[in-house]
């Protein structure tokens, strides 16, 4: 399956951002396309399931449900079962975005559980995936962060407000940079998608005042796809955002 194609792994496939992630990569030529999902009957992975591949492309689909503690590992092996022997893309892309409570009233489990989703099942896609990526001769990391995990610019970008979905995008910030640090092979980035019309983006935008969000998910993952596919060791370790095209503080 592998052989001579992009192999390229998206977790939360099954909808926004991930759906037209692993979209648009399923229409480009010779891609073998990963998507991670939770639930195969979902209207999204219909649609995936029903988008044109591209010539010599396919799509396998896996389970992929972000807090449990083995379907990462599960994932990798059905993978390697169907005949994937390496990865060149991985996108930890699977995230969720709670209802947002300020610093001095947020819970302990209100942070741990989107803590759990957002960071630890983005540690344990990249743990479970790292062996197969050591195999790819051009190896990507690519997180699906976004501005609010950005520590330098809290005050500017106001992510202070949402502390709980915050606090999980830096660590995940955190997860990425020290893959780029730890392995001088592989190409680390994290992305900020922008403010996307899916459900939870939306959502975010009506917090902020807007009628719903301002981007598509085609138009974002666009725009993620450039950005990936424009990066080298050269330039990795670092944090973009994806509609402007601008590096962002950590």
């Amino acid at each position: 399956m592998a052989d001579q194609r992009l192999v390229v792994v998206i977790s939360g496939a099954g909808r926004g951002i991930g759906n037209a992630l692993a979209q648009a990569y399923l229409s480009r030529p010779n891609c073998t396309v990963v998507g991670g999902i939770r639930d195969e009957n979902s209207p999204g992975v219909a649609e995936l399931k029903a988008s044109p591949p591209g010539a010599g492309s396919e799509l396998l689909l896996v389970k992929l449900e972000s807090t449990s503690p083995t379907d990462a590992k599960s994932a990798v092996e059905k993978m390697t079962a169907a005949g994937v022997d390496h990865i060149d893309v991985l996108i930890a892309n699977a995230g969720v975005s709670p209802p947002i409570k300020p610093l001095e009233t947020v819970t302990r489990e209100e942070v741990a559980n989107v803590f759990d989703i957002n960071a630890l099942g983005t540690l344990s896609l990249y743990q479970a995936c790292h062996s197969l990526l050591e195999k790819s001769k051009n190896a990507k990391f690519a997180s699906i962060s976004s501005a609010a995990g950005s520590i330098g610019a809290m005050e500017s970008n106001g992510a202070y407000v949402a502390p709980a979905y915050a606090i999980s995008k830096s660590a995940m910030n955190w997860i990425t940079l020290s893959a780029h640090c730890s392995n001088k092979w592989l190409t680390t980035i994290a992305i900020n998608p922008g403010l996307v019309a899916t459900d939870m983006g939306n959502w975010s935008a009506k917090f902020l005042g807007l009628e719903k969000a301002p981007y598509t998910k085609e138009y974002s993952a666009e725009r993620v796809i450039s950005i990936i596919d424009a990066a080298s060791r050269e330039n990795s370790g670092r944090f973009w955002d994806a509609i402007e095209g601008k590096e962002l503080p950590w």
